[in-house]
C-alpha cells in the first residue's frame, strides 16, 4: 500500500483533498521507514473549488495504485463523472484499497463498491446516498468505515480520521499519533458524527403537527406520552403516528427523544447546569437515565460532550 493515488476531477472539495495530500505527501521527522509515494491522477487541469490543480497522471493510472483516495464530490446532486467512476472501479479490480472522503462515497457508490457493504458519508447526506443506493448500508452515526479493501468516512475532518487511521494499519499506532501530533489533532476521537449532527424541525408549516412541534418544545421537562401528544393534536394516537411517519420520518416517541436529546446537549454547551438538573431540565428524570439515553443517541457521555462542546459563554 505503500503507492497512493488521489482521485481528482472538477468539483472535487479541496479540504479532503488537502487533507490527504498533507498527511500521505510527506512523512512527519521522526519516520526512518519508507513512506507513501503520492500521485495525483485526474484529467489535466482540474477546477478544485477556487483553486486549479496540474496532476501527474490522468486516472487511468489509478489501477497501478495500492491505495486510491477519493476526495469529497462538491455536488451531489450531480452524478460524478463517467470516467472517474470508471476509473476507480478498474483500480478496486486491480487490487488497489479504495477510500473515499465524505462525500466521495458518492463516486465509490456510483462505481458499485458500496453494494452490499455496510459505509458512511457527511451526515448531511445520508439520507440522499440511501436513496440513490439502496443496497448500500449507509450508517449517519460513525466516523468512519472499514471494509477492508473498502473505506468510507464521515465529512470534513472526519477525513483526517479515516487518514490516519490509513496510516495506522500501514505503519502503526506510533507513527500515526506522531502524524498526528505534527497535524495538532487528535490521533483518535471518541464517539461518532451522531454528537454533530443537528435535527431541525420540519420547514414545511402547512401540515397537520405544525402546532404541535413547539406546543411539545416548551415543554421537554414534562412526562409527555403518545396519548398526551395526540390529546394536543385533536387526533387519535394512530392518526398521530401515521401523521409523524409522514412528516419527521419517525414514531412521535423517537421524535420526543430526540428532541429531548438535543435540549440536552444545548444546556451542556450553554450553562453550568449539572447533570441531574439538565435531566430534569429535559423531562428525563435522572442522570443515569439522561446518562444511559444520551451515550446511545450521541456517542459520548455527556461529561465528555460538554468538554468538547462548552462554549464560551457557558463558562460565564
Amino acid at each position: 500500500m505503500d503507492t497512493v493515488a488521489l482521485a481528482v476531477t472538477d468539483g472535487m472539495l479541496h479540504f479532503e483533498l488537502s487533507v490527504a495530500y498533507e498527511i500521505f505527501g510527506s512523512a512527519p521527522d521522526a519516520v526512518t521507514t519508507p513512506w507513501y509515494r503520492l500521485s495525483v491522477c485526474g484529467p489535466a487541469p482540474v477546477r478544485v473549488g477556487r483553486f486549479l490543480l496540474e496532476p501527474d497522471h490522468g486516472l487511468d493510472r489509478l489501477r497501478y495504485a495500492g491505495t486510491v483516495i477519493v476526495p469529497g464530490w462538491a455536488d451531489v446532486d450531480v452524478d460524478p463523472p463517467a470516467d472517474l467512476v470508471d476509473a476507480v472501479r478498474a483500480a478496486h479490480e486491480a487490487g488497489a484499497r479504495v477510500a473515499s472522503l465524505c462525500t466521495g462515497a458518492f463516486v465509490l457508490a456510483a462505481a458499485g463498491l458500496l453494494d452490499g457493504r455496510r459505509a458512511t458519508t457527511h451526515w448531511a447526506h445520508t439520507d440522499l446516498l440511501t436513496d440513490r443506493h439502496p443496497r448500500v448500508s449507509v450508517d449517519p452515526d460513525v466516523l468512519y468505515v472499514d471494509n477492508g479493501s473498502v473505506l468510507t468516512s464521515a465529512g470534513k475532518a472526519a477525513a483526517l480520521d479515516l487518514c490516519l487511521h490509513l496510516v495506522r494499519l500501514d505503519h502503526g499506532s506510533s507513527i500515526a499519533n506522531t502524524v498526528a501530533r505534527r497535524l495538532v489533532v487528535p490521533p483518535h476521537r471518541d464517539g461518532g458524527q451522531a454528537q454533530f449532527v443537528t435535527t431541525p424541525l420540519p420547514a414545511r408549516t402547512d401540515h397537520p403537527l405544525a402546532a404541535l412541534f413547539p406546543w411539545v418544545l416548551e415543554r421537554l421537562d414534562h412526562p409527555l406520552s403518545v396519548e398526551d401528544l395526540a390529546r394536543q393534536a385533536r387526533m387519535s394516537s394512530r392518526n398521530l403516528g401515521r401523521h409523524f411517519r409522514s412528516v419527521a420520518g419517525t414514531t412521535p416517541l423517537r421524535w420526543l427523544l430526540t428532541q429531548r436529546i438535543r435540549r440536552a446537549q444545548e444546556l451542556l454547551e450553554t450553562t453550568d447546569d449539572t447533570v441531574d438538573a439538565i435531566a430534569s431540565a429535559t423531562g428525563m428524570g435522572t442522570a443515569a437515565t439522561l446518562r444511559r439515553h444520551f451515550n446511545r443517541a450521541v456517542g459520548v457521555p455527556p461529561d465528555s460532550y460538554r468538554r468538547t462542546f462548552r462554549s464560551p459563554a457557558g463558562r460565564l
